[in-house]
């Protein structure tokens, strides 16, 4: 029990002192609320820092998730790059060629330069989109077009593709509103769901593999569909697809999907998938659109 108490002296009217007079107020139930309100701040100081080591380890996880990824693709990785340089040396030589010419032909030469300035400038955005995968960096709310996104990562992938037999073919809605997220996670996602999808069909006899990949416009945001021709996903395993340490894979960790679906609903939206018939599988998700309507 608490207990206020307050008061003062008290003189006769020759001054003598006489003793005290005061009150007493019982404050119990305000410092109970006092106690339980300072309680409640601690605890909601340590949901937030609970809440920031679980963020930080999640975009921990996302990061290595992306790398190992970037690892599984260094042969397309380095085809993608060799490529530009490959031609930026075949330009080059012709050049040289057109110099030694009698007498030298300058035109041939600057459509020669030229080419070794575009092949050139090839090299680095492959190179750019590649560290900016791999990179850290804190999550953005960027307006993003989605049917780019998309682009960018089938060049990515296209290597990897062609090496298994798989036949990659898109769909992109036009005029789709930009979605409001970071364009380096989405790439991430849409990565991870064309490989597993490459991965899936490794059992599909030559010039049955396929993969479609297509976007639309739906009232929650921007659709995007990325489907497969492999043996498809039985029912009883929709549930547990995005279940993190779940996984089919010989050797897999199970946590490629979960993170895709952290991302996506990080990106308030949602990652969902189904069966195709005969065969097959599509997995879907939707992301809003940025309120600014414009990337």
């Amino acid at each position: 029990m608490y207990v206020k108490v307050s008061g003062k002296p008290v003189f006769d009217a020759n001054g003598e002192f006489r003793g005290y007079r005061g009150t007493g107020t019982d404050v119990t139930a305000i410092m109970r609320a006092q106690q339980a309100e300072a309680s409640l701040r601690t605890v909601e100081a340590e949901a937030r820092e609970s809440e920031q080591r679980y963020r930080k380890a999640q975009l921990e996880l996302e990061h290595a998730n992306r790398v190992a990824t970037m690892g599984q693709l260094t042969a397309s990785i380095a085809h993608e790059v060799n490529q530009p340089i490959t031609a930026a040396v075949t330009n080059a030589q012709a050049a040289l060629r057109w110099m030694s010419a009698e007498p030298p032909d300058f035109g041939e030469v600057s459509e020669a330069l030229a080419g070794i300035i575009k092949e050139g400038n090839r090299a680095s955005e492959v190179i750019g989109r590649i560290r900016a995968l791999i990179k850290k960096a804190p999550p953005r709310k960027d307006a993003v077009s989605i049917n780019d996104t998309i682009l960018e990562v089938v060049a990515l992938t296209r290597t990897e593709a062609a090496n298994n037999g798989v036949l990659v073919r898109t769909q992109l809605a036009e005029g789709l509103p930009p979605v409001q997220g970071d364009r380096v996670q989405l790439q991430q996602v849409i990565l991870n769901l064309i490989l597993n999808a490459i991965e899936a069909m490794s059992g599909v006899g030559e010039g049955e593999r396929q993969i479609f990949i297509g976007t639309g416009n739906e009232s929650e945001g921007v659709l995007v569909e990325v489907q497969d021709t492999g043996p498809g996903l039985p029912a009883a395993t929709l549930d547990l697809l995005f279940n993190a340490f779940y996984t089919t894979k010989p050797g897999g960790l199970g946590l490629g999907l979960s993170i895709c679906r952290s991302i996506i609903e990080a990106h308030n939206g949602r990652l969902w998938a189904s069966p195709n018939v005969p065969r097959g599988a599509t997995f879907h998700f939707i992301a809003p659109a940025h309120p600014g309507g414009a990337s």
